[in-house]
């Protein structure tokens, strides 16, 4: 690929045709990364570490973590992230093949509707995302976690673990799920805002 293409690739990237979506970008690209990359490690970095079960023996304490996290929170997360991205890089990379301006996006009725089905995969994505994360974490953190140890052959079947840092990580759960809330209402407001424009109440730009 040519380096027109990418810097039109990266362009699209980071200025979208509409107002929302440029507002969209800046939430997604600086607020919801650097609250995961930064915030994120402090929180969940060390949880394997200072997990302790009783007893406090290592095989029973990975055992248990291996169980109480299926998929550490960051690592979903960053999934998450990743995959959202997916349908917009793809309709920017189509833009910058084409040598699509942002401006004719709007123009044109194909265009148009294929960006507009990005919007609407990227919106997709993330109620499936916030519907895996219920499953996965739930809404909060209890501060001990009853642990099925009869497949290590134990004398006892069931036994406590401490979880550390439980309320910190109640807080950022409720704060991931507000994320995926303002990102989808993001969504459509933008799909709002392009059908406003298509109908002429609002000015194209």
């Amino acid at each position: 690929m040519s380096p027109n293409y990418m810097r039109s690739f990266s362009e699209g990237c980071l200025r979208p045709p509409t107002v929302i979506g440029q507002f969209h970008t800046l939430f997604f690209g600086s607020v919801r990364m650097f609250f995961l990359g930064v915030l994120g490690f402090a929180v969940y970095g060390n949880e394997a570490l200072h997990f302790s079960c009783d007893p406090d023996k290592r095989e029973v304490n990975l055992f248990c973590y291996n169980q109480f996290r299926p998929i550490t929170p960051q690592v979903f997360w960053a999934l998450q992230l990743v995959i959202v991205l997916v349908p917009g890089a793809f309709f920017h990379l189509y833009a910058a093949c084409k040598s699509i301006k942002q401006e004719d996006i709007l123009q044109k009725s194909f265009y148009t509707g294929f960006y507009i089905f990005s919007v609407f995969l990227r919106i997709i994505l993330e109620a499936v995302a916030f519907w895996l994360q219920i499953q996965l974490f739930g809404f909060r953190v209890n501060a001990i976690y009853m642990c099925d140890v009869g497949a290590l052959e134990k004398k006892f079947n069931i036994t406590r673990c401490m979880v550390p840092e439980h309320f910190e990580k109640t807080i950022f759960l409720i704060a991931m799920y507000t994320f995926t809330v303002i990102t989808v209402v993001l969504c459509v407001a933008e799909i709002f805002e392009i059908s406003c424009r298509r109908l002429g109440f609002l000015k194209t730009q």
